[in-house]
């Protein structure tokens, strides 16, 4: 997890984690939370660093509980001529060197977390043996795969966000340093 220093109204310094902003208008002044959902710790009467350390408990438990956000796309594009769930197309209808028979096909993107993507193939059948009942199992499969696939990226995604968590959020308390 990144964190970047933060210089404050008052002159003071600190290590910010990523999901904590500062807010400092006009009387509003505090430590904002941004990991699924907001919340504001004002500095009130106990000041900067106490509303600091407050906003960095909540981030650590929303970390440890909650899922890590995932950047999958959830719905199709409003360009897809078709009606397949996300990371489905097809069907593909090709021919291959030395067959004298088309096939067709599903093609699944697979999302790795870290990594890219894999593309896979469901076959359905060929010019021959092309039928709904096999198109409808090959959508069956080609779905179960994607969300085989949706399910481990989350989690590799949150394992890692907590990990990263861990490090930044259990290291000393900030230290604020001299005005600048």
């Amino acid at each position: 997890m990144k964190t970047r220093s933060v210089v404050i109204h008052t002159g003071e310094r600190f290590e910010v984690p990523q999901g904590i902003q500062r807010i400092d208008h006009r009387s509003t002044h505090g430590w904002q939370l941004r990991y699924a959902g907001t919340r504001l710790y004002s500095d009130g009467s106990n000041g900067a660093r106490a509303s600091l350390e407050s906003a960095k408990k909540e981030l650590a438990r929303r970390i440890a509980t909650l899922p890590a956000p995932a950047r999958l796309q959830r719905q199709p594009s409003g360009n897809k001529s078709n009606d397949l769930p996300v990371g489905i197309s097809g069907p593909v209808v090709r021919q291959r060197p030395g067959s004298h028979t088309m096939d067709s096909s599903l093609s699944v993107s697979l999302p790795r977390y870290g990594q890219t993507p894999l593309r896979r193939s469901v076959f359905i059948g060929t010019q021959n043996t092309y039928t709904a009942e096999r198109y409808l199992e090959a959508l069956a499969k080609a779905i179960t795969m994607r969300s085989e696939a949706e399910l481990a990226y989350q989690r590799a995604a949150t394992k890692a966000k907590r990990a990263a968590a861990r490090e930044v959020l259990t290291a000393a308390a900030p230290r604020a340093r001299g005005k600048r």
